[in-house]
């Protein structure tokens, strides 16, 4: 009887151990992202903070400069002018930048935009149902997609000024 206790309870022991370690892979170190260089990227329908509808899919023949942010996100705060600042530039030369803010408040959203003046397109996803398409995390997150709408790279992390200058270089259509 002792025996039967014994395994029992060592067999239950295992199952539990096997599903923390499970759980805690899965969790920690399992890549869970759904966007990845060299497949197509997931069309989607926002509406900006003008009420205009904006289609991911009509911007194919553009290089799209696919930003995930929050107003909470220091890195976010840091890299936003920066993309203004080269937007117009690039805008000319067929990429468009379009910033999905994480599900915040509209309100919260709009005075972030009139701080700092941003002029490009951005969305709130407050289903939070792109974010999970395109499986981001953590924020920020950019992903860069070509003029035929196939997803050239995934950058998780804050951005410097050069690095987004090299990012739009890498999806800008070709003349």
């Amino acid at each position: 009887m002792k025996r039967k206790r014994l395994v029992m309870r060592t067999s239950i022991l295992a199952i539990i151990a096997i599903a923390l370690a499970y759980t805690f892979y899965s969790n920690f170190f399992a890549d869970r992202s759904v966007a990845k260089a060299g497949e197509g990227s997931v069309n989607f329908v926002l509406t900006d903070l003008n009420g205009e509808r904006i289609e991911l899919e009509d911007w194919k023949g553009k290089g799209v400069f696919l930003n995930f942010w929050g107003t909470y996100c220091p890195p976010c705060v840091k890299e936003m002018p920066v993309m203004e600042e080269l937007y117009d530039e690039y805008r000319a030369q067929g990429v468009e930048i379009l910033a999905v803010n994480a599900a915040e408040p509209e309100l919260t959203v709009q005075r972030f935009v009139d701080r700092y003046s941003l002029t490009f397109p951005i969305v709130i996803d407050k289903g939070r149902n792109v974010i999970d398409a395109y499986g981001i995390s953590p924020l920020p997150t950019t992903v860069l997609i070509d003029e035929h709408g196939t997803i050239v790279h995934v950058h998780q992390g804050g951005m410097t000024e050069e690095m987004v200058r090299e990012f739009m270089e890498r999806i800008k259509p070709a003349t």
